[in-house]
């Protein structure tokens, strides 16, 4: 490369001098690359005419085209060299890899010996810069690894390395350590090429009987700032934070991890291409502005399939709250997110022919439409749920959940014979635990159907037991544990454990589920008052699911409100009109609170048969 790419050194001063000199040029992070062409003193011996026009058609094609759109700035093009800075890695390495290939198509029609090839060098680095040139060592290591460089390659250091993607950016080459020249220490590189195909990058695909993960995925990227100030840019980081650690405490969702989602800060990949990546089904990001101590984040979730934007909303909070371990904003960002997530997923298994739909649409549809206590509903989830099973017999996780299909015939008082669809369940959980032995959810599935058959009663509890041990982190095995201690444990107890699976599920569609066992539990310790929020609660989210209105009336007849208790009975009576005393206590165990809710219901006009 032509000497005089070299970094120039400040001019400096004589003593007579120092109140005149050029105070020092501002010191900056930059990413260097030093770019030049490949046996250039031989090339121009032979043809110097030839190579000073291609190399000045390289030099407008590179200042033009490749660097506006890579971010780069020419600091100087000398003969056969050229110095250009970036702001980022990955727009220097993209640069890079586009500038190598200029010459190929000319390199087409020449014989071997006149063939023009580029080798380069990219180091990370401070530097002073001011509008004319970049000054300091940095500089000088990118010249100098530029010299490792074959032709047509090029090579970078541990500090360029460390800021772009393996698999996404480039593919890369370890290279181990060098010693350079008047360098006082190895220095260790990488080759880069550009990601193709066929490369590393390509994910392998899951072959057909291995244990699924069938949630739908989600990457949430860190939202970008509207501001260039430095210290707006953490910002984006607290949201992208808070939000992957709420949406994460979801069982119903995959969201990927913090270190995956970083690698897109500041990029233009559409979601999907990030989607691709990541093997995201939706990506979740956008933007935020500050005003004084407020923010408005502008969020947006799409599905990266069809590449269509199904949510978008604006939300705005108090910059502190973004801090707090509660934060009232990044939590109204979540459930709508997660609603808008599931209710595209939901609406999808409700219009399109199932041969059409992924296997995790197949049961996230049917977990949620099973929850949503309509016979139709329920009848739409036992269809896609067989779907499932059907195309992965071999997992356990779908049947696990069709197991939790017929126990919820008879919640919702849809079963002509209770015994018979708590046996069916508690079959069909067993081929989930001969496919899973570990697996909490089946083995809660199962304690859950045996609780309600009553017939062993110690070997429901020791299945839920040891669902909550196997994983400490599900919620189901804990809400199962619940219905357990209600049924036939204590109500303290049976208050924890709901607790304690509300606060693992903050945003899972089956959150009324949860509120009203929360319920279920006060009721049980003649929380009256309590259970009726909860039960309220949950019934804004699901109208028409039988045991909170139950709970719900019982709460308001021992509280003595009979207005609202005879309102309350009336809807149910409208849910299930043929609906008996006899056939409400057989759907169950026999204990105090179902009593209690007997007697209630008999006070109020229910048929005994």
């Amino acid at each position: 490369m032509n000497s005089s790419l070299q970094p120039t050194p400040p001019a400096q001063a004589t003593h007579g001098e120092a109140a005149t000199a050029p105070s020092l040029p501002q010191q900056l992070h930059k990413v260097v690359l030093v770019m030049d062409l490949v046996e250039s003193v031989r090339l121009m011996a032979a043809n110097e005419a030839a190579v000073v026009n291609q190399w000045r058609g390289f030099v407008h094609h590179a200042t033009t085209v490749v660097l506006p759109d890579c971010k780069g700035r020419m600091v100087k093009s000398l003969g056969d060299g050229m110095l250009v800075e970036f702001d980022q890695p990955t727009d220097a390495v993209r640069a890079a890899l586009t500038l190598h290939k200029y010459f190929a198509p000319l390199n087409d029609t020449l014989p071997a010996s006149q063939r023009l090839y580029l080798r380069a060098g990219l180091n990370a680095t401070n530097l002073y810069a001011d509008e004319n040139d970049v000054y300091g060592h940095g500089v000088n290591l990118a010249a100098r690894v530029a010299d490792l460089a074959a032709p047509g390659e090029t090579i970078i250091t541990a500090s360029v390395f460390d800021g772009i993607v393996v698999g996404m950016d480039a593919e890369v080459e370890d290279r181990g350590e060098s010693y350079l020249k008047h360098w006082p220490e190895p220095v260790r590189t990488w080759a880069i090429h550009s990601v193709t195909a066929g490369s590393s990058a390509i994910r392998a695909q899951v072959p057909e009987g291995t244990a699924l993960d069938f949630r739908p995925s989600i990457a949430v990227v860190p939202f970008e700032t509207r501001s260039h100030a430095a210290e707006q840019f953490v910002i984006g980081e607290l949201i992208a934070d808070g939000v992957i650690a709420q949406l994460a405490r979801s069982p119903d969702l995959r969201v990927i991890s913090r270190l995956s989602t970083t690698a897109f800060r500041g990029r233009t990949s559409s979601a999907g291409e990030i989607g691709r990546h990541l093997e995201a089904t939706f990506v979740l990001g956008g933007s935020y502005v500050t005003y004084g101590d407020k923010v408005v984040i502008m969020a947006q979730l799409t599905d990266n399939r069809r590449e269509e934007v199904i949510w978008a909303d604006r939300l705005t909070g108090d910059l502190r709250d973004l801090m707090e371990t509660q934060s009232e904003l990044l939590d109204a960002l979540c459930s709508a997110c997660s609603r808008a997530l599931l209710n595209d997923v939901v609406q999808r298994t409700l219009v399109l022919p199932l041969p059409q739909l992924d296997s995790n649409a197949l049961l996230l549809g049917g977990i949620t439409l099973m929850h949503r206590s309509t016979p139709r509903d329920l009848q739409r989830s036992h269809q896609l749920l067989e779907a499932v099973v059907d195309r992965h017999k071999r997992v356990a996780t779908p049947w696990a959940w069709l197991a939790k299909w017929h126990i919820m015939q008879v919640v919702q008082g849809l079963s002509s014979e209770p015994a018979r669809d708590f046996r069916r369940a508690i079959d069909t959980a067993d081929r989930a635990l001969d496919l899973e032995p570990a697996s909490s959810l089946a083995m809660a599935i199962k304690g859950h159907a045996l609780c309600h058959l009553g017939e062993d009663v110690d070997a429901s509890h020791r299945l839920l037991q040891e669902a909550t041990q196997s994983n400490p982190n599900d919620p189901m095995a804990w809400l199962y544990n619940s219905v357990w201690s209600t049924m036939w444990g204590t109500p303290e107890d049976s208050m924890v454990e709901a607790e304690n699976a509300l606060h693992l599920s903050p945003l899972d569609p089956q959150k009324y589920y949860f509120e009203m066992m929360l319920a279920t539990s006060c009721a049980s310790l003649e929380r009256w008052e309590r259970a009726i929020e909860l039960c309220r609660s949950s019934l804004l989210k699901n109208r028409y699911h039988l045991p909170t209105i139950r709970t719900l009336l019982i709460a308001q007849h021992e509280l003595g409100f009979e207005k609202d208790a005879k309102e309350t009975f009336s809807l149910l009576m409208q849910l299930q009109p043929h609906l008996t005393v006899q056939q409400y206590l057989a759907a169950g165990g026999e204990s105090p609170l179902r009593q209690r809710v007997a007697k209630a219901l008999t006070n109020l006009g229910l048929r005994v048969h």
